[in-house]
């Protein structure tokens, strides 16, 4: 019986213990930055456009991640423009940074025609914009982070002004 009782005291010891490590490690973890650095047009009618979207992404902490995918909407002026979505795979180094395109599709009605009556013969050289959505990773028992970001993108190149 006294085998078992010091086996148990071990194992609930080195529990606290694991269960420390985490909350220390966590509790210093930062997350990503996503920023979108440029939208381009890709192609258009009347009912869809598609962007290529260029996304850059940085890490604050002193770890490197692998990145398995990120999922993510994107809002202009508050309005839902786009989601995307991608699976490709790549080592964030720590305290590094990576760019990437992926390509998104919006519906004219519900996304890029509203951009441009809100902003009429406006500009679309600062647009605000609000990127939220996660990146997938494989690192211990992170397997995803929460993202938000705002800033502005310059719409006049994406339109070929």
């Amino acid at each position: 019986m006294r085998v078992g009782r010091l086996s148990a005291g071990l194992l609930v010891t080195l529990l606290i213990m694991a269960l420390g490590a985490c909350s220390t490690v966590s509790s210093k973890f930062q997350a990503p930055d996503v920023q979108v650095m440029s939208v381009q047009i890709l192609s258009s009618d009347l009912f869809a456009q598609k962007f290529k979207v260029r996304l850059k992404l940085e890490n604050p902490n002193k770890i490197e991640l692998p990145v398995r995918g990120l999922e993510f909407d994107v809002l202009l002026m508050g309005d839902r423009f786009a989601e995307g979505s991608s699976a490709d795979q790549f080592i964030l180094p720590a305290r590094g940074e990576a760019e990437f395109d992926i390509a998104v599709t919006t519906s004219f009605v519900s996304s890029f025609g509203r951009l441009i009556s809100r902003v009429g013969g406006g500009k679309l050289n600062n647009v605000d914009y609000e990127i939220v959505g996660k990146v997938f990773v494989d690192k211990g028992m992170l397997r995803k982070i929460p993202f938000n970001h705002r800033g502005t993108v310059d719409f006049t190149k994406a339109l070929g002004k």
